[in-house]
């Protein structure tokens, strides 16, 4: 704890490479002002789709293997991103992949999305009560578009949170987070990054996604945070293509195993729900640690 910068960020993520697609730009941008970085990830993310044909033996439902390698382009994309601190909750392999909703993975030994929320939370408390972050980043409670492992780790992340703050609780001392905030996008901001799609890359993939199918949309006003980490670009899209079983990346678009073509977001968004709005009167923060005791960037850290 001593060694560690004034400024500190935790995240909480379901699966290997939801942390690049949501967060990459922010990560690598904290990273490089000198604030502590920290990722937890929920699960291996052993039901993903895989992508290229020379790695789909990977998949459960052939030899098997994809979480192993999925550790590995995991921790690839945080070399690209700068960050050094990231950890899966529990352990590596101590929850497993739910699966999409409403499948029988969902109840198989280990799931993420049966496991017992204050045992798992038990385990976030532990790096809170090390770490000390004073900002955390996860998802809203429908986990940003539905599935039970984005539903269950924002459940847990929220309930860490208090546990953590609680003096009767466990062991270690008690801290409070100051500020936590769910992964956002505009609806304005997706309705212009789909039509830059359509205009000028329509054929990067085999079809463009729905606005509705990005995690996270809501209107404007609900917007609280946007971080311009478009210094960060290349940091981000080598992110995710370091998970390259999970994501295929054409310039400033993407895809997953849908073969449906989205925007990269370099500005990321967030909504506030805990901690005090310091934006510039009822304006958007730019600085997720604006308000934080300590939150100011050091001189010379980049901006």
């Amino acid at each position: 704890m001593k060694d560690l910068p004034a400024r500190r960020l935790l995240l909480v993520h379901a699966h290997p490479d939801d942390e690049s697609i949501n967060n990459g730009a922010t990560m690598a941008r904290y990273a490089a002002e000198g604030a502590h970085v920290a990722l937890v990830t929920c699960t291996l993310g052993e039901e993903g789709e895989v992508i290229p044909p020379d790695l789909a033996h990977l998949a459960e439902d052939r030899d098997g293997g994809l979480g192993e390698h999925r550790v590995g382009e995991l921790a690839a994309a945080m070399r690209e991103l700068g960050v050094t601190d990231h950890r899966f909750l529990g352990g590596p392999g101590r929850y497993r992949d739910s699966g999409m909703m409403g499948t029988e993975q969902n109840h198989r030994p280990g799931a993420f999305w049966a496991a017992d929320l204050d045992e798992a939370a038990g385990h976030l408390v532990e790096v809170i009560r090390t770490l000390r972050p004073q900002v955390l980043i996860t998802y809203d409670p429908d986990g940003g578009y539905g599935h039970p492992d984005h539903i269950q780790a924002h459940r847990v992340a929220m309930r860490a949170a208090d546990l953590a703050a609680d003096p009767a609780y466990g062991a270690g001392a008690a801290h409070t987070v100051s500020k936590i905030y769910w992964n956002r996008v505009p609806r304005s901001v997706a309705e212009k990054a789909f039509a830059v799609l359509r205009d000028t890359a329509p054929e990067a993939f085999p079809g463009i996604a729905r606005i509705d199918d990005v995690p996270g949309v809501v209107d404007d006003a609900e917007i609280t945070a946007e971080i311009d980490g478009s210094a960060y670009t290349g940091a981000k899209t080598a992110a995710m293509r370091a998970h390259a079983t999970q994501i295929a990346v054409d310039g400033p678009f993407f895809a997953l195993s849908n073969d449906l073509g989205q925007p990269v977001f370099t500005t990321e968004y967030y909504q506030l729900v805990r901690g005090a709005h310091a934006g510039d009167g009822a304006g958007r923060e730019r600085d997720l640690f604006a308000g934080v005791p300590g939150g100011t960037p050091a001189a010379g850290a980049h901006s």
